[in-house]
């Protein structure tokens, strides 16, 4: 069965019912964003992205970033060392040096070539410690999170053909026996 776009967008805008309704999503915070789209497709990862599936999600994600007034910060594939593409006022913000480098279907990946060229200020970071995140065909996002990340579950699981995992981070407890927490 060939994969359709129509589910494609179901999928996505499934999952991002689950998000809302979750509410861990705080005002300006940073949502990381890992994507292989030929996972999506059902393929291996790095083999035959996908624009058509990238616009998609990435409208998925917009919608998202309207309602809860967040950040998204789109993972680049290993070829730029994963590094992000964010909208330059997050960079500005952050004081996050920005790289010199143009993310393309083949070097950088299809859904972070797509989100580049369609935020309004692009830039390109190596670095960044993200509020939550998801990663959509394990593109491994945990290096971009902060400590401490906790495990998402969600009723949609997939998007496409590619398994699906989020996290939320929460501050670290120290403190032992003794200490007193909220």
């Amino acid at each position: 069965m060939e994969l359709s776009i129509e589910k494609i967008r179901a999928d996505i805008e499934s999952l991002m019912t689950e998000i809302l309704e979750a509410n861990f999503l705080q005002k300006d915070s940073i949502f990381i964003i890992g994507c292989s789209t030929s996972e999506v497709a059902g393929e291996r990862i790095g083999t035959s992205g996908s624009e058509e599936i990238a616009s998609q999600i990435f409208a998925g994600l917009k919608e998202l970033q309207k309602k809860k007034d967040i950040y998204l910060a789109f993972q680049c594939c290993e070829h730029l060392n994963r590094s992000l593409v964010v909208e330059q006022e997050l960079a500005e913000k952050l004081e996050l040096e920005a790289v010199s480098v143009i993310p393309v279907p083949k070097a950088g990946g299809s859904m972070a070539a797509y989100a580049y060229r369609n935020f309004n200020k692009p830039v390109v970071v190596e670095h960044i410690k993200a509020h939550a995140g998801i990663d959509i065909g394990e593109t491994l996002i945990g290096m971009h999170l902060k400590h401490v990340a906790v495990p998402l579950r969600f009723n949609q699981q997939y998007i496409g053909k590619a398994r699906v995992n989020a996290a939320f981070t929460r501050p670290k407890l120290i403190g032992g026996s003794r200490a007193v927490y909220q």
